[in-house]
């Protein structure tokens, strides 16, 4: 079946479900420009797509920037002739190019590494979907994808005992970026889950199935005559699950550790209110959160891409009922922002565990 069928599909079967499996207000639109371009372009070059770039594929430097160089050489011309010291304007270009920021992240992951599972100090981004943006540091690859995992699970594993982390669940996952690093390295011993709505979990199964071969990831076409997903008899043959949203009530057996990375702040609070019983039902150690503390900013005439009520930590705490808050973090390991919408890491453990 061609990508454009099997995403046509996807779509169709999506139309049927319920709203808490839907895009929300602030996907309604984005999920409908990402579906036309991936209809109309190779889906190999996917990370290079305006789409993508605005919506799920995270860069350090402007996107405008990485698909229009040329429009800023004068202005990096003008810079450099500001000064004559070789240094400067090597300075000068990583800081245009976003590569201060990725090294920044870089350090700290190195300096919070800790050497337990999951392992995440050998593993490399591939280059599956043409990316824009990609940087080297002592010969391995990432992306802001990529480092925003890494640096989460360092917070994780600075204050949990994650040894016995062997099943991940993750909703909203991107392409498929934590995939890849619990997979990329055969210590961790993970089977990981992710689930996510089209146009997006199309993609996710692209680029998972690529890395790690058509037949060690199970997606909507292998599954979908399943009336129930038993995650423990799966786990048999298959390293990973990339399933669409509507299949989360589906999921039954228990994982160790629950993630969610920006996309919670990007729905309305009835449908995370919805998911998070599903994870409660499942029963994880640990969750893992990375949410706008001050929340996602609201829709208005002036901003398309808003939401109707954001979320914040209080809703989670609300939602998670059975587990403790541990820590937060901001300024280390998640991010201050300049617009004082800063992205909060958020840990929970289970209760009495």
């Amino acid at each position: 079946m061609q990508q454009t069928q099997q995403l046509q599909e996807l779509l169709k079967e999506m139309s049927k479900q319920s709203s808490l499996y839907k895009p929300t207000t602030f996907w309604q639109e984005a999920s409908k420009i990402i579906s036309d371009e991936l209809n109309a372009k190779d889906i190999k070059y996917f990370r290079a797509f305006d789409s993508s770039l605005s919506m799920f594929a995270p860069t350090y430097a402007f996107p405008y920037y990485l698909k229009n160089k040329s429009k800023f050489e004068p202005v990096q011309n003008l810079l450099e002739k500001t000064t004559d010291d070789i240094k400067s304007k090597i300075k000068l270009t990583n800081t245009i190019t976003g590569k201060v920021q990725a090294f920044a992240d870089y350090r700290v992951l190195n300096a919070g590494n800790i050497d337990s599972p999951p392992y995440t100090d050998k593993v490399s981004e591939s280059n599956i979907g043409t990316p824009l943006e990609q940087f080297e540091f002592d010969g391995r690859k990432f992306s802001r994808s990529f480092l925003n995992y890494l640096l989460g699970l360092s917070f994780l594993k600075k204050h949990l005992d994650t040894e016995e982390i062997k099943t991940v669940f993750e909703i909203g996952g991107g392409y498929g970026t934590l995939g890849e690093i619990l997979l990329g390295d055969s210590r961790n011993d993970c089977f990981y889950i992710n689930a996510d709505i089209p146009p997006v979990v199309h993609v996710s199964s692209y680029y998972l199935k690529e890395i790690f071969g058509e037949s060690n990831i199970a997606t909507f076409e292998e599954l979908k005559d399943l009336d129930t997903i038993d995650i423990q008899s799966l786990k048999v043959n298959y390293k990973a699950l990339n399933i669409p949203s509507w299949f989360t009530p589906k999921l039954q057996g228990s994982i160790d550790l629950f993630v969610n990375f920006i996309s919670f702040q990007e729905m309305e609070p009835e449908v995370v209110k919805n998911y998070c019983k599903h994870v409660d039902r499942l029963s994880p150690k640990y969750i893992l959160l990375r949410n706008i503390k001050e929340g996602k900013r609201k829709q208005d005439k002036d901003f398309l891409y808003g939401v109707k009520d954001p979320i914040k930590g209080i809703n989670y705490d609300e939602y998670l009922s059975n587990y403790r808050l541990v820590t937060t973090d901001e300024a280390i390991f998640g991010l201050k922002m300049e617009d004082d919408f800063h992205s909060q890491l958020r840990l929970y453990k289970k209760i009495n565990t």
